[in-house]
């Protein structure tokens, strides 16, 4: 039975859990470093005709977040206290009275970026019901909550913006980061050829045993050695920009293209007769179905870099600053 928290106040019982009126959350009062994510006691948010109400067990920890921490903001700026994150999962403890896809209880996964109710750095979030999904099978929740930002970007990239097809040659850059490391094995479920360019020899390591046909460390390594192996270049997913990622653009055959996520700076540099795509993630039921079947198909590993608890989200986005991430770094909230 849907719940409309317009109808029934915070305090309510749903499933089983009572849902106070107050709950924990990593927020911000001013834009700033590391330290001005601090714990704060907020009210639990309203939910609308359409929305749904999730109590949280993971949330994810990205790059964007700490952008936004520091003051870059999507539209206007956002009223403080700031509930920073973008992506968690949890269960479902309420819904709006027009929601039908989701029973009371259901684990499930959300992507919300600049979510007007508040983001995921918290006990309780809000979102719209479209941008909420069943958790697919075989991923524990700490894995679900890690992946709806950077699975839906990995698998849009390879699939909506590349097209990426059996026996493709994929050059995929960034390849260790919490992107790169999934869309490896978008690229393999697609039967291509992939060489990953990862942060470091261990980043490497970790792109092979995920299944990436070559690796190479994109700071120390022969990358232009690698690449002459792997010739012609059919596709590059773009993660990171700079002088490295413009080399191996300069290598994909005509009529080849060139994804990357808007936001990548430097830009990859244009080439004459290579299609350049930026795209955005897109949350949506038919997006998360996509990922949720690629997931189950691949039997996708999720590296997890790291996990903080709710009340250490600074040190989260401290570790976040100190770079070579493998994988995502994600808060465990209760």
């Amino acid at each position: 039975m849907s719940v409309d928290t317009r109808k029934h106040p915070a305090g309510r019982h749903a499933a089983g859990i009572e849902i106070p009126e107050v709950m924990r959350a990593a927020a911000l009062d001013r834009f700033g470093g590391p330290d001005v994510l601090t714990i704060h006691k907020l009210p639990v948010p309203s939910i609308d005709k359409g929305e749904v109400l999730i109590a949280l067990d993971t949330a994810g920890v990205g790059g964007w977040d700490a952008d936004m921490r520091e003051g870059w903001y999507p539209g206007d700026h956002p009223t403080f206290p700031l509930i920073l994150g973008t992506d968690g999962s949890g269960k479902v403890v309420a819904m709006g009275s027009h929601v039908r896809r989701f029973k009371l209880d259901d684990p499930v996964y959300a992507y919300s970026f600049a979510n007007p109710k508040g983001g995921f750095y918290a006990q309780y979030v809000a979102v719209a019901a479209e941008n909420v999904a069943p958790v697919p099978s075989g991923l524990t929740m700490r894995e679900a909550g890690a992946i709806p930002t950077t699975g839906l970007t990995a698998l849009q990239g390879i699939d909506n913006a590349l097209h990426v097809k059996r026996s493709e040659s994929v050059v995929v850059v960034g390849a260790s980061g919490g992107v790169g490391t999934l869309a490896i094995q978008f690229a393999k479920l697609r039967e291509a050829r992939v060489l990953a360019i990862a942060a470091g020899e261990d980043g490497a390591a970790l792109a092979r045993r995920l299944g990436a046909d070559d690796a190479v460390d994109g700071l120390r390594g022969d990358v232009s050695g690698v690449l002459r192996r792997f010739l012609p270049v059919d596709a590059v997913l773009a993660l990171v920009g700079g002088e490295v990622t413009d080399s191996i653009v300069a290598t994909v055959r005509s009529g080849g293209a060139v994804a990357y996520p808007n936001g990548i700076e430097p830009a990859p540099r244009k080439r004459h007769g290579i299609r350049m795509i930026p795209y955005d993630a897109e949350p949506g039921v038919r997006q998360f179905d996509n990922l949720a079947l690629a997931v189950e198909a691949g039997k996708l590993q999720v590296p997890i870099a790291a996990s903080f608890s709710l009340g250490d989200a600074s040190r989260a986005h401290k570790r976040l600053g100190e770079g070579h991430v493998f994988g995502k770094i994600v808060l465990d909230i209760n």
